[in-house]
Parts: structure tokens; C-alpha cells; sequence
């Protein structure tokens, strides 16, 4: 048998194998996005609009603790081209999917010191991992 003849099965094996690989890392900036499937080791990425300028801060309420660990706490950027002070940016936080199972993730946007007023924004989504 020709060496062609071995390689082309080969390749072709490769090239669907790279074809079923899931991306590393899921984004999810909108409610609309979820639920969320993940494989075990992907990385979750949530970036949701954000103004701490406002006194109204994101918190996490449920971290799916069970299918998820943090790897960063949140991290708020503001768009570089805003130019006005106290304009909106965007919190983000990355998690890992470590167990397969179920999970939810809920995050309430509240002023942190008045935790019995009620959110003004909540994110709730839903979790699984393979």
C-alpha cells in the first residue's frame, strides 16, 4: 500500500476530530444567550454592562458552584473612547467549568449598601457541564 493511501484516511480523521473540539472560551453578554453547555475545562466568560459611578454594583448571588470556580474576580473596563467621566463600561468574569452536573448563575445589580432594596437588574442563567 502506498504511503498516500495511509496518509489521506489520517488526515481526514484529524481534520474531524479538530472539527468536533468545543472553543476554550464561551462569552455570554446577554440573558438571551443562556442556558449555557459546557464541556468540562472550558472557560466562561460573562461580560455585562456595568457603571459603578452609579453606586449600583454587580454581585454574585448563585456561582453554580458546583459546575464552576472562578478564576478572576470581576473586572470592570470603561471603553477608552467614552471621553466622559462617569460613563458606562462593562464587568466581567471568568469562570471554568471543573464538574460535570447542573448549575445556575445569578448575579442582581443593587447599591451594595442597601441589600433589602430590590435589584434594578438581575442575571440569571442557567448552567450545564458535560
Amino acid at each position: 500500500m502506498s504511503p498516500i493511501r495511509l496518509f489521506v484516511p489520517l488526515a481526514l480523521s484529524l481534520l474531524a476530530a479538530c472539527a468536533t473540539q468545543p472553543k476554550h472560551n464561551v462569552t455570554v453578554e446577554k440573558q438571551s444567550e443562556c442556558p449555557v453547555l459546557l464541556n468540562v475545562g472550558q472557560n466562561l466568560i460573562i461580560s455585562l454592562p456595568s457603571n459603578p459611578t452609579t453606586g449600583y454594583r454587580w454581585a454574585i448571588q448563585d456561582s453554580a458552584g458546583g459546575v464552576l470556580r472562578a478564576l478572576s474576580p470581576e473586572v470592570y473596563s470603561n471603553p477608552e473612547d467614552a471621553g466622559v467621566v462617569g460613563a458606562a463600561g462593562v464587568s466581567t468574569w471568568r469562570f471554568q467549568a471543573f464538574a460535570a452536573g447542573t448549575g445556575r448563575l445569578r448575579l442582581t445589580s443593587q447599591q451594595p449598601w442597601a441589600p433589602e432594596v430590590l435589584p434594578v437588574e438581575t442575571f440569571d442563567c442557567a448552567i450545564s457541564v458535560n
